[in-house]
């Protein structure tokens, strides 16, 4: 698996998890699947994907808990992560602990993938990717 083509998505609730992978794959993308907080830690570390798709709302370990821990490692800050969340109010907290952008759920797969492309584009530049990026559903 290319890291420049890998992307993790993280989501509690399957049927979000494979409708992600099925846009990202459509798209040639290469895709890791995590189901919480803690395991997308190890496998942020373990497989460096060139992006990280995270909900904020999961059991174990939320997704803002996780991201703060995923910008304290060298081998994980620089990870563009995009956060996810039906409820608004997580988006300034997400934006603020680093995220380079919140959608809102649901989410237009195309939205995702065009999110995507343009951070990992950004980062493989050295550019700053986009910060405080809101989308909404279309």
């Amino acid at each position: 698996m290319d890291s420049q083509t890998k992307v993790l998505l993280v989501d509690d609730e399957a049927e979000i998890r494979i409708s992600a992978e099925m846009w990202m794959q459509n798209a040639g993308f290469d895709t890791l699947t995590a189901r919480d907080g803690i395991e997308v830690l190890a496998l942020a570390a373990d497989e460096q994907p060139a992006a990280i798709v995270m909900d904020v709302r999961m059991p174990q370990k939320n997704g803002l808990v996780a991201l703060a821990e995923l910008k304290q490692h060298d081998r994980t800050r620089n990870i563009p992560v995009v956060m996810l969340s039906a409820s608004i109010i997580d988006q300034e907290r997400a934006l603020d602990s680093g995220a380079c952008c919140f959608l809102t759920k649901p989410y237009d797969g195309r939205t995702l993938v065009k999110v995507v492309k343009s951070m990992i584009s950004a980062a493989n530049s050295n550019s700053t990717p986009t910060r405080h990026l809101s989308l909404t559903p279309a």
